[in-house]
């Protein structure tokens, strides 16, 4: 089942890459084995019932021909041998529902390990007894912070930085440099291995997770988008909002506009993952649903990434207004995600080797610089044909 569901979600790469032969030869596969695995089950279930129902016949014979000899020699009587029998019928059901039993404990036995498996693995965050709800404000920071996934393989390093209400810090780097770890961090998904992250000079072990999370609002590069109505998609981070207030979320998203094509408007059942609207439909719902929040803190993990110009300058729009009055940390490799910042940030390695303002970061030629450059090379070469370039002598 977990073979099927993997491949009815790739179906779109299962097509385009004409694998359909393939996955339906790993599909038959898996069904052969599990099949012979019933196969075995069954056989060794029915091997079982006949042992258990040969004894307990056999053992019926030997009481009869037992019987019947002592009753010919005069030892007993036949009514002692018919009652004996009755109580022998009478004792072997139980029995035999025991040991029935015994087969079904052992079947659900191994169904129950994989489950037993999942709830025994300890969970990687553990609230403090002593933690307290908190009203954030957004002064972050971070203290020598070191964490990985795996023992000995550190992802960062030492990292310290704070960040003031209201500030825009982007986050910048190679990919695989930390960037998305560093905010998974302060949101709690996991506690460092040493050093501390404080907000408000609150310990984030010393918050409440809910209270934490209920004041961070987040948006991802892939939103995911629930197969509910729109308007209960806005309001997901606050259930309890009115339809105004969903409106105006959505207004400020610049989401407005296309909701109100759609057949049953705020209204309209959305399909499995967003399947029924574009990237960028889907990207403004998830703008909307952070307006909605409204939450002192703001995490933007590339949320433009893979869109295209048009609805980038609609996203950038209100990005630029969900920021506002916001300490947001913005993660991105498309420099105009970060035009509006304050700061940035550069990560390399899993330390932060550059930060400070664009323009100094330029000036200094560094990791940023260099990225920077890279970046527009590749802007520069999708804008201006070949020919043009040759024809520009060096001047593009």
């Amino acid at each position: 089942m977990s073979l099927v569901q993997e491949t009815l979600s790739a179906i779109p790469a299962v097509q385009a890459f004409t694998k359909e032969e393939h996955e339906h030869a790993r599909f038959r596969s898996y069904a052969n084995d599990a099949l012979a695995a019933y196969e075995r089950a069954t056989s060794i279930d029915m091997w079982f019932k006949l042992v258990v129902g040969l004894v307990t016949a056999l053992g019926t014979a030997l009481i009869i021909w037992f019987g019947a000899k002592y009753a010919l020699e005069g030892k007993v009587t036949v009514g002692s041998i018919l009652v004996f029998l009755s109580y022998l019928a009478s004792l072997y059901g139980p029995l035999n529902s025991i040991t029935y039993t015994a087969s079904t404990l052992q079947n659900t036995a191994a169904s129950a390990d994989r489950v037993i498996e999942i709830l025994d693995s300890p969970p990687n965050l553990r609230e403090s007894p002593d933690a307290r709800e908190a009203l954030l404000r957004g002064h972050v920071r971070y203290e020598t912070v070191t964490f990985g996934y795996e023992p000995n393989r550190p992802v960062l390093k030492g990292v310290s930085f704070e960040a003031g209400p209201g500030e825009v810090l982007a986050i910048v780097g190679p990919s695989g440099a930390g960037k998305t770890t560093l905010v998974n961090l302060l949101l709690r998904f996991f506690d460092p291995w040493s050093g501390r992250i404080t907000v408000d000079d609150h310990d984030l072990r010393q918050i409440r997770v809910r209270s934490l999370r209920q004041q961070v609002a987040i948006v991802l590069q892939e939103p995911f988008i629930f197969p509910l109505t729109v308007a209960e998609n806005i309001a997901y981070g606050r259930p309890e909002a009115r339809r105004k207030e969903i409106i105006a979320a959505a207004v400020a998203a610049n989401a407005d506009d296309f909701i109100g094509r759609l057949p049953q408007g705020y209204e309209t059942v959305i399909g499995e993952r967003g399947a029924t609207l574009s990237g960028g439909e889907k990207q403004r719902l998830s703008i909307a649903r952070a307006f909605l929040k409204d939450a002192p803190i703001l995490i933007l993990d590339e949320p433009i990434s893979a869109l295209y110009a048009r609805v980038e300058s609609l996203l950038l729009d209100a990005l630029d207004r969900l920021t506002k009055g916001r300490t947001t940390f913005i993660i991105a490799h498309r420099l105009s995600t970060i035009r509006n910042a304050d700061r940035l940030l550069v990560i390399e390695n899993g330390q932060i080797v550059e930060q400070g303002r664009p323009s100094e970061l330029l000036a200094q030629d560094g990791v940023y610089a260099r990225l920077y450059r890279q970046q527009m090379g590749i802007v520069r070469q999708t804008l201006v044909p070949s020919g043009a370039r040759e024809d520009l002598g060096g001047q593009v």
